[in-house]
């Protein structure tokens, strides 16, 4: 395969996780001359790698909450269970305790 369509093949995969105008930016340096490309090109692909590693992070941070989320829902219900449990208990004893 050559350069220019594993660029392009780049390009396209890239397109889902990074914004458009820095996808657009990308294709607009890979058109220009070699003297150009050769000096822009390796600002850019630090900001698309950046760009990327914040989105892995940002998607590591929503399924982090979203998890917590559900550990709350989890929690709140197993303590509003073990307060019936409690109250269940005492009532029991208290009654127990009126028999003797």
């Amino acid at each position: 395969m050559s350069q220019a369509n594993q660029r392009t093949d780049d390009q396209a995969a890239a397109q889902d996780e990074l914004p458009k105008d820095l996808v657009e930016l990308a294709i607009m340096i890979a058109k220009l001359p070699n003297e150009h490309r050769e000096v822009l090109e390796p600002a850019v692909n630090k900001v698309i790698e950046n760009s990327r590693r914040r989105r892995r992070i940002y998607t590591l941070v929503q399924e982090a909450l979203s998890q917590l989320r559900l550990d709350m829902k989890y929690l709140m219900f197993d303590l509003e269970a073990t307060r019936r449990e409690r109250d269940q208990y005492k009532s029991d004893a208290g009654g127990s305790q009126d028999e003797d």
